[in-house]
């Protein structure tokens, strides 16, 4: 199985999440991914794949993943059925941290209880 091969899944999630200017060479049986991710969220997404196929530190791969906006961690579109608790549990691993996101989007949000499909909510970097 070729590097490119083992790595496939990395490639396809970073086509999923629409990773920008992104370069895929192999030299040497090394892998070498270049691109730039929207959010730090995504980042850590691509980062997660990586080391779930090739361990915390492949010597197979090498990326240089960069972020195009780090002053919020993710933003958030809203689905019906939704909590903020239920949001800082998927970003944060603690339904707790729902009033930071609650903070950083008071403009749009009055009630940390009450929040709307389709509404787009920053998640603030913690």
């Amino acid at each position: 199985m070729s590097v490119k091969a083992k790595y496939q899944p990395v490639l396809d999630l970073g086509e999923k999440l629409a990773i920008k200017d992104g370069n895929v060479t192999e030299e040497a049986g090394v892998l070498k991914i270049k691109g730039e991710a929207a959010t730090q969220y995504e980042k850590n997404l691509i980062w997660d794949k990586i080391k779930e196929i090739g361990g915390e530190s492949p010597s197979d791969l090498k990326a240089n993943i960069t972020v195009s906006d780090t002053s919020v961690y993710h933003r958030h579109t809203v689905k019906s059925g939704e909590s903020l608790s239920l949001i800082a549990k998927h970003y944060y691993g603690d339904p707790m941290k729902y009033k930071q996101i609650f903070e950083a989007n008071t403009g749009i949000l009055k009630n940390p209880d009450v929040i709307h499909p389709d509404q787009e909510l920053v998640i603030p970097n913690l």
